[in-house]
């Protein structure tokens, strides 16, 4: 029997499995039968030093030989060192909290209830949310993600949650007497990379503190320095009442967080919220490790350099319309929906991205990658995009193929 085989009867069916990986170094990883892969995907933007780092590899093994669990009865040192080191990348002040989740999804549910904390006493409920969003796949957070096919089968979701265009206007004329807190990603990464209009969140903030509403920002994909700042915030010039994030800051450790600001830091009160497993000692000194690095070696200078260093070049491979995002969060748009047919032929080349929608292709890889990695990517990509756009269907025969399309969904 094969691995496959093995997947199929013993794994939920939730996904297909392109390869069986066992080991990586530094931008690569290697299946089972000795392929080797350039891995420009990251984890799904998770791997910001890549695979098997020194750092990473040095801090797990440290710490898993002095103190692994302790639970949520008890604090760590390396705890008390990682909500002060976000506290200070992200600009909190001293009146900024910090809390240690295990995924992004955890830290966007605690947001979530953030948001009816702050809405309670008023008997303000309404979360915004803006069109496009992925906020996490449990029940709560699902129920921020106002995509059909994620959310039809498991209805009826939270209530009060409203989904606003991506537009100010729209932002705007949302913002009523009921919110209680937008949530929104600087970046969305699933919907694309795709970036939110000028002003949206200059004007999010403002209309934030006229309706006394909080502003919270899922950055669990743009954070921990994706974007080539700390947080994509600051990119935009305002300050957030909280933030999630999660993704790189562990660099492949389960970890996740929820920092606060301001009045929001007061909201959340003993018995409200806590978890076994978040900010054990071994995440929080994974988490120091990683982000310590990512400081000493000035690595978001890299990623700045090299993610404007790779808009260039791919804007000039074949099928290339364009390229959306910021730093080592880059989504290529297509000038055909044919991503799923660029990302196979990527993977048959040695070459790992992702399609998030039937246009763009995403890649989010290692902060450190540098001149060999770059041109080596982009050798496999343009092959892949070339190899695609041979075998691409005309303009005239896509109008057919999305006609017959548009009868077989009608049936």
């Amino acid at each position: 029997m094969s691995w496959q085989d093995d997947a199929a009867r013993d794994l939920m069916g939730l996904g297909g499995r392109l390869a069986l990986l066992t080991r990586g170094e530094g931008s690569w990883v290697w299946d089972a039968d000795g392929n080797r892969y350039l891995d420009f995907l990251g984890g799904i933007a998770v791997n910001c030093l890549g695979h098997a780092h020194p750092v990473f590899v040095d801090a797990v093994s440290r710490q898993a030989a002095t103190l692994a669990h302790v639970s949520n009865y008890f604090a760590s040192p390396g705890q008390l060192e990682l909500a002060a080191r976000l506290k200070r990348l992200a600009g909190t002040g001293e009146d900024g909290r910090v809390f240690l989740a295990n995924s992004g999804a955890e830290a966007n549910e605690m947001a979530i209830k953030l948001a009816r904390l702050h809405g309670g006493p008023t008997g303000r409920s309404t979360i915004l949310v803006v069109e496009g969003a992925f906020h996490g796949r449990t029940m709560g957070t699902l129920s921020l993600t106002p995509k059909p096919a994620y959310r039809d089968p498991f209805e009826p979701v939270l209530p009060g949650i409203r989904t606003v265009q991506r537009t100010v206007e729209s932002l705007e004329a949302a913002f009523d007497e009921t919110v209680s807190a937008l949530i929104v990603e600087p970046i969305q990464g699933e919907a694309g990379v795709v970036e939110l209009p000028a002003g949206f969140l200059a004007r999010a903030r403002e209309l934030a503190t006229e309706r006394d509403a909080l502003l919270i920002l899922d950055e669990v994909q743009t954070g921990s320095g994706r974007t080539g700042e700390w947080f994509a915030f600051q990119r935009a010039g305002i300050v957030p009442d909280a933030v999630t994030l999660a993704k790189s800051i562990g660099a492949g450790f389960p970890l996740g967080a929820l920092i606060t600001f301001g009045a929001a830091s007061e909201l959340f009160y003993p018995g409200t919220h806590n978890s076994t497993f978040g900010g054990n000692p071994l995440a929080s000194a994974v988490a120091n490790a990683v982000l310590g690095h990512i400081e000493d070696e000035r690595l978001l200078e890299n990623v700045t350099a090299r993610g404007a260093q790779l808009r260039d070049a791919v804007a000039a491979l074949p099928l290339v319309a364009g390229t959306r995002g910021a730093g080592l969060l880059i989504g290529i748009q297509l000038t055909e929906p044919l991503a799923a047919d660029v990302r196979a032929a990527a993977h048959e080349r040695g070459l790992i991205v992702n399609a998030p929608t039937d246009d763009v292709i995403r890649i989010a890889p290692a902060y450190t990658i540098g001149d060999d990695e770059v041109t080596e990517f982009l050798t496999l990509l343009g092959a892949a995009l070339a190899a695609v756009a041979e075998t691409a269907p005309t303009p005239t025969e896509n109008v057919k193929c999305a006609v017959l399309s548009d009868r077989m969904e009608s049936k």
